[in-house]
């Protein structure tokens, strides 16, 4: 049986993206200031309405350092790459494999049934079911972040360092640094961006 997000932690995602978050799970990674950085989301919300992004980056400065990359045609970049390297292409097979069996898990802890009758639970990352196709570089940069190992998400947060403040959390209300947190360690000086 698992437990429901900390109050702190739901608050801070709240102020992270602007409203109430959902319908998040739990925190599965950490900035190096405690704060929530990468959360998993249950397929459905509380009405049944799919939601296609199990891990959900939420650290604005994680964020803001992963458009960039976007805004700089970092899909097109990444899918070329794709094309070019069957190793990548291989992580992100098996991250997808993952996600598809992982909401279908969570599914049944939804308290409303799928208003799609489950077809948004045979979707990838970010809601794409062909893993030739990339859409959102935030849902693999978050999935690297959840479940180190993933290649792909891995070099997404490459280009997209450095990825978390060094001089104090973006996010109102969080303070001291830690070398590691949740999930993911921060590489000796990288990952961490000028605030």
């Amino acid at each position: 049986m698992s437990r429901a997000p900390a109050a702190r932690d739901l608050a801070c995602v709240a102020t992270q993206i602007g409203r109430p978050p959902r319908p998040l799970r739990r925190v599965v990674a950490r900035c190096p200031w405690g704060a929530p950085a990468v959360v998993e989301d249950l397929p459905y919300d509380g009405a049944g309405r799919p939601f296609p992004t199990l891990f959900w980056a939420t650290c604005p400065s994680l964020v803001a350092a992963v458009s960039a990359v976007e805004d700089a045609g970092g899909v097109k970049r990444f899918e070329a790459l794709l094309r070019g390297d069957a190793g990548l292409l291989a992580s992100l097979q098996a991250a997808t494999r993952y996600e598809r069996r992982r909401r279908r898990r969570l599914a049944a802890l939804c308290a409303a049934p799928p208003r799609d009758g489950g077809a948004s639970l045979a979707t990838g990352i970010a809601g794409v079911a062909r893993t030739t196709t990339l859409k959102c570089l935030h849902a693999h940069a978050a999935h690297a972040l959840a479940r180190p190992g993933y290649l792909l998400g891995e070099r997404i947060l490459e280009a997209a360092m450095p990825v978390f403040a060094i001089h104090g959390c973006c996010t109102p209300g969080w303070g001291r640094p830690s070398p590691t947190c949740g999930t993911y360690t921060v590489p000796a000086g990288a990952g961490v961006a000028e605030r």
